[in-house]
């Protein structure tokens, strides 16, 4: 599966953006599908996961309430709608697909996207 991130951007604290993720390869359906974020000096963070069948989503506690994951087998595509963007939301986004139902680690994603850089001024 390959992977292309898109739809990062400059937005202003309580603004809104959405990023896509477009993905090759007829076996994209069968994986569930994560977004992480990298800010500078930090770790990659975990921000949320849908499961293949979009049935199922979990969320980083930090942006609970805030971004919505979605997907469209379809398409091969997968989205997060980021509402009330706050300046610590200011990362580089990455997707990424994994055969671990649910995870939230790094280490079990198996293909990754490039990376799309969100910034949120104050």
């Amino acid at each position: 599966v390959q992977l292309q991130a898109s739809g990062g951007g400059l937005v202003q604290a309580g603004g809104s953006l959405r990023l896509s993720c477009a993905a090759s390869g007829r076996t994209f359906r069968r994986y569930d599908m994560g977004w992480f974020r990298q800010a500078p000096g930090k770790e990659r963070e975990f921000v949320a996961v849908i499961s293949w069948s979009g049935g199922t989503t979990y969320y980083g506690d930090s942006v609970k309430g805030r971004f919505t994951i979605s997907r469209d087998n379809a398409k091969n595509a997968v989205s997060m709608q980021m509402n009330s963007l706050k300046p610590e939301d200011t990362a580089v986004y990455y997707c990424a697909a994994t055969f671990t139902s649910g995870s939230y680690s790094v280490d079990q994603y198996d293909y990754w996207g490039q990376g799309t850089l969100v910034t949120v001024s104050s």
